[in-house]
């Protein structure tokens, strides 16, 4: 009998240590996704078909290489603007260590008017990057991480419950993650600045900064004046500072031509939210040797986000006729950045940025 009970309680010990997860340990890998959303099936699929070293489309882990826009695809863009613009306006309006020409000050306040509405002119981008390398000259590295961090946990605006450090898509980070874990390498290609992205990042995902591809200001030692890289010696007095000279805006084709030269592989996963993503998407789908997809999200939430769902259908037609596979944050996602925190509906960034001397300055 001593026998009997004592095997029927170690069949119980084994069924229980098999049932319920060990103390400390980690979540379904898709906790914050809906188990019936198509594009979460897909990539399950996709990434099951691929690690498994008897199918057709197994992929060598070497060869495993996914890469990431970052603002609208793995963090907020709609808060009200992207992270860099907001940067630089905070920069232009509100810095007061720091004077601003007249031609920047008239960039910033046609910035502040127009970001809510996204009605920038045409060529906004590169007016933004221009103004951007300038604005943070002569700043160090770190300098520059520390004004992105000062802003950062700021609380976001248009949410209650969340800081701009917090402002990214927990079912997107938990897609990192789960890529990882299965032997991809995960990089980060952004329109952004590449430090900027860094900075964000940090703590978020488990990314190294030489994963992290963005747009590039050159650099070069406070010390070094009008001298060539390649005739200056660095000394210990030196210090890496950022100059006003843009090299690259990491947008459109300029994406593929850094995933070629950065990384040397051509990615099978690709992951986007805009025009800006389409050659970064198209380079992984077309002419890959590999089994290769396409995730691209839509914007489609109004009620957690500021999303529109008029356009969601249209996107819809449009990303899938060129053979990506869509993520709908309306549909797809159970949360988006966590259910503690809400949209409120409204921004004070006007009132923020407003010309009245009282406002600038730095929190």
């Amino acid at each position: 009998m001593k026998r009997t009970i004592a095997f029927i309680l170690t069949i119980a010990m084994l069924l229980c240590s098999f049932a319920a997860p060990a103390e400390g340990g980690v979540e379904a890998p898709f906790s914050q996704w809906n188990a019936d959303a198509p594009s979460l099936k897909a990539l399950i699929e996709y990434v099951e078909a691929v690690t498994d070293e008897t199918s057709p489309d197994y992929i060598p882990p070497v060869d495993r290489i996914a890469t990431f826009d970052m603002d609208g695809t793995l963090s907020a863009e709609l808060a009200p603007t992207y992270l860099e613009v907001m940067l630089l306006t905070e920069r232009i309006l509100r810095d007061t260590s720091w004077q601003p020409d007249t031609e920047m000050l008239a960039f910033g306040r046609m910035t502040r008017d127009h970001a809510l509405d996204k009605s920038f002119p045409a060529d906004y981008d590169y007016e933004f990057s221009y103004h951007q390398a300038k604005a943070f000259a002569g700043m160090t590295l770190t300098e520059y991480a520390d004004f992105i961090t000062r802003f950062l946990v700021r609380e976001a605006d248009g949410f209650e419950g969340m800081t701009y450090a917090n402002a990214y898509y927990l079912p997107m980070a938990e897609v990192v993650e789960y890529l990882q874990d299965n032997g991809f390498k995960c990089y980060i290609v952004t329109g952004s600045d590449r430090f900027i992205a860094r900075t964000f990042l940090e703590g978020i995902l488990d990314i190294p900064y030489e994963n992290i591809i963005g747009s590039d200001t050159a650099l070069e030692a406070r010390n070094q004046g009008d001298t060539d890289g390649i005739e200056y010696v660095f000394t210990g007095d030196d210090v890496l500072v950022r100059t006003d000279k843009l090299l690259i805006k990491d947008l459109k084709t300029n994406k593929v031509l850094q995933i070629a030269q950065e990384i040397g592989r051509q990615p099978v996963l690709s992951f986007g939210n805009s025009s800006g993503d389409v050659s970064m998407n198209n380079y992984a789908l077309y002419n890959n040797r590999y089994r290769s997809a396409v995730f691209q999200l839509i914007a489609d939430d109004d009620v957690r986000d500021y999303g529109n769902p008029e356009k969601g259908p249209a996107l819809r037609e449009k990303w899938e006729n060129m053979g990506y596979n869509v993520i709908s944050m309306r549909d797809d996602w159970k949360t988006i950045y966590g259910e503690d925190v809400t949209k409120t509906g409204e921004f004070h960034w006007l009132k923020d940025y407003a010309d009245d001397p009282e406002t600038l300055k730095m929190n």
